[in-house]
């Protein structure tokens, strides 16, 4: 066991060989010796020692927990409830055992089970934690239910009266039983008793949390729509609290609700349950006015009472109340709200939500009046006024923000624009003074700054100008310099360098990230959209494998984290960790990768080092079956983690958020049905029976031919769907979600070329059923599809023509889309490869039997039938088109590294010196990864030449 632990696996099955040469029936021996099997590759051997020890149902603690972890390696947690289901039988009388069962059926998630297993052991050990596993697994059969019906009336009921059995005889003792017990009324929508529950006795065990007591009475007081106690709640956890956001949220709609009803409270008893209860706007504004009076006698200031005033502000004019309740004007509010709480991070954020109430006329009066009130100090008569200390750079960042936000620096022209993305770059680098002291895992102060000009910078590139993406580029990287930790200026990076077809660069950075459990399913489409599309595909597999296993493992964790949640009473946790799984492998992300992962691995692989029916076989890839949960796919993509300060009208909104889902969505049926399609190659090259029609039906091959033709189909209405999407031309914000690769996949031809390939499949089936005599209309189809075929490859051939990187006046300039078609030309070419490999295997056997024929005849003179030359001449011209590809791509391999990018002269005079060098950094790692993707590429195209080599009949 010890050198199990150490990862000595070897010497660990030589030591338990040791062992079972004296003492032949050692069942943990055999079990220790299987796990060293299992960790060095040898999994059937493992598997068939286990099976040994496990057949004769072992009893022992040491060989159970043995398997137990074996089992777990395997990834066969089912093997484990066969386990301790005999270990119980033998041992009807053990708590451990007993317990052990439950928790495996907890991994595999046999719910009725374990309410069985819960209640055996609550039998032998009557603890109330295993009366309440077993009340858990019946709420757990009720969310599992298809039927919400027998949810309500079966699983629910019986659930809450195990409970009551408990209350009646005063036995509950734990927070975590009432917790249940809230839960399952709550389910039942029984929302006046659960209310009673948390009010009564039972409630005073709800401690473990803050205002755990509060916060569940005042949701069911909102599902019951008692806005009296609502109020009267709230208002009494604000007199506690006065910075408190959510009960300012629900004191304000309580009151609103209360006026719209003409609320008044009875005259001779209490308000409410919980109460006094404001029913008045002017009762609001004088309860806000006391909480700022209040507030201002604090030594800490609290920013809840005077944003709630903006808040209430908000609601009256939204109601079309304006100003008769005198509460100010909030652009002085807002001034008063700057010069109190400027210096803070927080404060751009906490006023963003209250820009609307602004006029636009008073944006520019309201801005200079905050610069105003920041203590700047200029050195000289004509230089620009720079703050003193941490304090006042933090007050003149915000301002800038919120110039960012009103759209002032929209508004200006190229000129301006430049002057103000020299002052910020000036303060960037004046405020790295205050961050000496700084760790590298620390954000410098002046970070924004250099955010902001960087996006300045991009709307001047949007609007035509091609120099200033080369200085986003090298701003970030010169920002990076200095705060390595910095995320946004990574996330930043990422995204241009993507946009000008570099991947090279992203991957370090990226890594740098140290993206983190779910930031795989959020963020990792920053990576997976572009790195195969760009050529890189070596770091392609890579970032699917990232993410793919993270998606693998969260199966097993998850059920390790539903363990603990019993274990520990947790029980609100138990569904949470569900719905989470749920979620995760409903995942766009998730379901894009995969099908990505398998096309990749078909592309890198098929028919060069294993055969295309090995690589499928080996993926166990069906044509028939379709894993993608189209109708719940989640898009869990973080779509705002970079950071802006766009107006509202320019940055993603949920109508973008739609749409993309929609692109994406698509794009993805269309690749995943292009894999199908693909699969279902090998199926077809079983048929040399003899052909006649009954026989081929009884071997099922016709069906394949038609789940192939049904795919088809499929595939020309998503690619209709798809078409209709672009029509709609959508712009997506620049910092918005990256579209997907469907616009080139069509405007390329690459599309056409991989249908008619599919079609072309259906028309070689027919031959091979049909045979060669009567079948000259079918042969002069497929000649003409071969035809069409290699012009519609070359015409996609001259759309990859072209410089990647061009020098012009002194500037860079990329080529993204000539990469991207490149990447679907080495795409569509190996499809065609894989189709004419299925021809080949449907020509050979006819060629011979005419071989054999004209022998026994003795006659030369019998003619060929043309569809041999027809598919000659397409191999022969396959290989012509690909061997001109790669004479290409070496072109294009001289062309970059003889590109000398010293002799760029970045002419913008704005450049420092230092900024020279990270310009040359940038260019060099732009230079650099064309010419990865170009290798690349070039690799694989040659392994697929030699491929088209072996073709010839």
């Amino acid at each position: 066991a010890d050198y199990l632990d150490n990862g000595n696996n070897k010497m660990a099955i030589q030591q338990a060989d040791k062992l079972l040469k004296k003492h032949k029936d050692l069942h943990c021996a055999k079990v220790l010796k299987a796990i060293g099997l299992q960790r060095t590759g040898k999994q059937d051997e493992a598997y068939g020692l286990a099976q040994e020890v496990a057949a004769l149902e072992p009893t022992d603690d040491n060989s159970l927990q043995a398997l137990t972890i074996l089992y777990r390696e395997m990834h066969r947690p089912e093997l484990v409830t066969k386990l301790y289901e005999a270990a119980v039988k033998k041992v009807p009388n053990s708590e451990e055992y007993h317990s052990h069962l439950f928790m495996a059926y907890a991994r595999v998630g046999e719910y009725k089970k374990m309410q069985q297993a819960g209640m055996a052991l609550y039998k032998i050990v009557p603890k109330n934690p295993y009366y309440f596993w077993s009340v858990m697994s019946l709420i757990m059969q009720s969310i599992s239910a298809q039927d919400e019906n027998l949810s309500k009336t079966m699983f629910l009921p019986l659930a809450e009266r195990m409970v009551e059995k408990m209350v009646k005889e005063d036995k509950i003792e734990a927070e975590a039983e009432v917790e249940l017990y809230y839960m399952i009324l709550e389910r039942l929508e029984k929302y006046k008793e659960a209310l009673d529950v948390v009010r009564g006795k039972l409630g005073e065990k709800l401690t473990s949390e803050l205002q755990s007591r509060e916060n569940k009475c005042m949701a069911m007081y909102k599902k019951l729509c008692r806005w009296p106690e609502c109020n009267a709640l709230s208002r009494r956890l604000l007199l506690k609290n006065s910075d408190d956001w959510q009960f300012y949220i629900t004191y304000f709609d309580s009151v609103f609700q209360l006026i719209d009803e003409s609320w008044t409270p009875p005259p001779e008893d209490e308000h409410s349950l919980e109460g006094e209860v404001h029913y008045s706007v002017e009762q609001a504004v004088k309860f806000i006015e006391e909480r700022i009076t209040e507030e201002s006698k604090n030594a800490r200031p609290l920013r809840g009472p005077y944003l709630a005033k903006l808040e209430l502000i908000r609601r009256l004019r939204y109601r079309g109340c304006n100003d008769e309740y005198k509460l100010g004007d909030p652009e002085e509010l807002m001034f008063q709200y700057f010069k109190k709480f400027g210096d803070k991070p927080c404060c751009f954020t906490d006023l963003k939500v209250f820009v609307d109430l602004l006029p636009s006329s008073q944006y520019t009066k309201f801005i200079s009046q905050l610069l105003e009130v920041i203590p700047l100090s200029a050195a000289a008569e004509n230089e620009i006024a720079l703050p003193a200390d941490i304090k006042a750079l933090q007050q003149h960042l915000c301002v800038v923000q919120l110039s960012r936000l009103l759209g002032i620096y929209h508004a200006m022209d190229k000129k301006e624009k430049l002057i103000v993305i020299q002052e910020l770059m000036l303060r960037y680098r004046h405020g790295l003074e205050f961050g000496k002291s700084c760790l590298k895992t620390e954000l410098q102060f002046s970070d924004y700054y250099c955010l902001l000009a960087v996006h300045l910078l991009l709307d001047l590139w949007l609007e035509g100008e091609e120099t200033a993406v080369w200085q986003c580029l090298t701003l970030l990287e010169e920002g990076l310099s200095h705060s390595p930790s910095n995320a946004q200026f990574k996330l930043l990076l990422i995204r241009i360098y993507c946009r000008l077809g570099a991947f090279e660069p992203v991957a370090e950075l990226y890594s740098s990230l140290d993206a983190k459990h779910i930031q795989h399913d959020t963020i990792g489409y920053l990576l997976t959209r572009y790195a195969e599309a760009l050529g890189h595909y070596t770091a392609a597999s890579q970032s699917c494998n990232f993410a793919l296993r993270f998606f693998h493992s969260n199966q097993k964790d998850t059920s390790e984290y539903i363990i603990q949640a019993y274990k520990y009473g947790a029980f609100e946790k138990i569904p949470e960790f569900i719905a989470f799984r749920n979620r995760l492998n409903s995942s766009l992300h998730f379901a894009q990768v995969r099908t990505e992962r398998m096309l990749l691995d078909l592309l890198l692989e098929a028919n060069i080092s294993t055969s295309l029916e090995e690589s499928i076989k080996s993926m166990s890839l069906s044509p028939e079956e379709d894993d993608i949960p189209w109708k719940d796919l989640r898009d869990n993509r973080d779509l705002t983690v970079l950071f802006n300060w766009d107006p509202k009208d320019r940055d993603i909104s949920e109508e973008h958020k739609k749409l993309s889902l929609e692109e994406e969505t698509t794009w993805l049926r269309i690749r995943s049905l292009t894999l199908r399609l693909v699969s279902g190659l090998p199926t077809l090259s079983h048929t040399i029976q003899p052909k006649n029609s009954e026989k081929t039906a009884e071997n099922g091959v016709s069906s394949k031919i038609d789940t192939i033709r049904s795919l088809l189909q499929q595939l020309e209405a998503a690619v209709d769907s798809g078409k209709k999407f672009l029509e709609q031309k959508i712009q997506y914000p620049v910092l918005g979600p990256p579209p997907t690769r469907m616009a080139g996949f069509f405007s390329n031809g690459s599309c056409q070329c991989q249908t008619s390939l599919f079609y072309l499949v259906s028309d070689i089936y027919e031959l091979d059923t049909n045979g060669l005599e009567d079948s000259a209309e079918i042969q002069e189809r497929i000649g003409n599809s071969f035809k069409s075929l290699v012009e519609r490859l070359t015409d996609l051939f001259n759309k990859c023509k072209g410089d990647l990187i061009e020098v012009r006046d002194g500037t860079l300039k990329t080529h993204p889309n000539l990469l991207e078609n490149l990447v679907f030309f080495v795409e569509t070419i190996s499809i065609a490869l894989w189709v004419s490999s299925y021809c080949d295997s449907v020509l050979r056997p006819f060629k011979s039997n005419l071989q054999k024929k004209k022998k026994k005849k003795k006659e030369s003179s019998a003619a060929t039938p043309p569809v041999f030359t027809h598919f000659l001449d397409y191999v022969t011209e396959l290989q012509t088109l690909t061997s001109n590809v790669i004479d290409h791509i070496k072109e294009l391999e001289l062309i970059l590294t003889a590109l000398k990018l010293e002799e760029l002269s970045l002419k913008d005079t704005l450049l420092l010196q230092e900024e020279k060098k990270f310009t040359k950094t940038v260019q060099g790692k732009v230079q650099s990864s064309y010419h990865h993707s170009v290798q690349e590429i070039g690799e694989l195209l040659k392994k697929r030449l030699d491929t088209i080599k072996k073709l010839k009949i």
